[in-house]
């Protein structure tokens, strides 16, 4: 059988790099591998260290494209790329619109698509944007919805996915973030990075920070930074703040232009996996928009402060180990500071928790591929 995964992010690569590696250690599978690369620099950190080698390359980077652009881009690119690979099933992993576009021209083309990551929803078209709208409608282009829990289950059901297709397997980025753990562990990897890091404190408290979505550029990001800036400096003393700055332009210009020369709060550019994996490790609590610490903080215990609106990962928020404190300065600054002033509320937060699975996602979705495909490939046998 054929499988071809289809990404172009660094978020999209962590997390299907546990099932790439699943699928290409297994001799049913004929495994390739398609790159749209919008975040080259980033993305190639991931299969470096994941020792993924694509075969194919959209290289649709340009700097300030369109959405438009971008989508078309996909969308022709991806084409050629399906006549040449002939593939059985198409894998795309969340939301991003290369993922949406890849999974159309495959329905196109009556190839069958997975969809990992399945059934996440604000239920709010514009947060995020584009993204809620992509992972609408990969849902109703895919034919395998890999669900990260029953919530997001939950979610394909009330929209009118069949329940035979859905399979509630865990986050593969469970699977991504144990890999790593044991690599930083067996290569010895800490000395290393306790050496890079050495102008950091460990001694005092650290927040790690990460800031990127695009509903919040400007005014929100604006927010933000000053909040930081406030903190930082209200509690100069006791306090650090790590903030890996994404290369977009439109973050980099803000932060810098806020945050820049405060003493202990430290800019830096984009961290490679293992390094964000350990530094969350060592930091007593994360503020981010990202939708992906949200699940990588619960299994390290780690409080989470999420600077967005709304999370359309709201088990973390049940579970009492995130909350949604949006993008008001005032906001961020009162709930952090209860965070390092108040210790109960502090340890009410920092739990440890599978809530999104113990690593074997990646299992799971080769055993549900290998089991359930070979009929449905039967049925589409005329797609080239």
């Amino acid at each position: 059988m054929r499988v071809l995964f289809v990404f172009g992010t660094r978020p999209e690569a962590i997390k299907l790099a546990p099932v790439i590696r699943k699928f290409q250690s297994e001799p049913n599978f004929k495994t390739e591998i398609c790159i749209t690369s919008q975040h080259t620099e980033m993305l190639n950190q991931v299969l470096d260290f994941f020792e993924i080698v694509p075969d194919y390359n959209l290289q649709v980077m340009e700097k300030e494209q369109t959405l438009t652009t971008l989508t078309c881009k996909v969308l022709q690119r991806f084409e050629d790329i399906l006549l040449i690979s002939k593939p059985d099933v198409v894998f795309v992993q969340g939301d991003t619109t290369s993922a949406f576009t890849s999974a159309l021209v495959s329905f196109y083309y009556k190839i069958l698509v997975a969809h990992v990551e399945a059934g996440l929803r604000t239920f709010n078209k514009f947060a995020p944007f584009p993204e809620e709208i992509n992972r609408v409608l990969i849902s109703h282009l895919a034919d395998f919805h890999f669900c990260p829990t029953l919530k997001a289950k939950e979610n394909l059901i009330k929209e009118g996915i069949k329940n035979d297709k859905i399979f509630v397997v865990g986050n593969t980025v469970i699977d991504a973030l144990m890999e790593t753990l044991k690599i930083i562990r067996n290569k010895n990897l800490e000395r290393d990075y306790k050496e890079k890091f050495n102008f950091i404190n460990f001694s005092k408290k650290l927040i790690l920070v990460t800031a990127h979505r695009r509903e919040n550029f400007g005014k929100p990001l604006e927010e933000i930074c000053l909040a930081l800036k406030e903190l930082a400096l209200s509690f100069k003393e006791e306090l650090q703040i790590v903030f890996p700055v994404h290369l977009n332009p439109k973050v980099t210009k803000t932060v810098k232009e806020i945050l820049g020369n405060l003493p202990n709060l430290y800019l830096l550019s984009p961290l490679s996996y293992p390094v964000l994996i350990w530094l969350m490790g060592k930091s007593y609590f994360i503020l981010t928009d990202s939708g992906g610490i949200q699940e990588e903080a619960p299994i390290l215990g780690k409080p989470i402060l999420v600077m967005r609106n709304l999370t359309e990962r709201p088990e973390v928020v049940s579970e009492g180990i995130a909350k949604v404190v949006g993008t008001k300065k005032e906001n961020i600054l009162k709930e952090a500071a209860e965070l390092i002033i108040n210790e109960n509320k502090y340890k009410k937060m920092a739990k440890i928790s599978y809530i999104y699975g113990y690593g074997q996602a990646s299992e799971k979705i080769s055993t549900i591929i290998k089991n359930n495909s070979r009929k449905e490939v039967s049925l589409n046998e005329d797609k080239f």
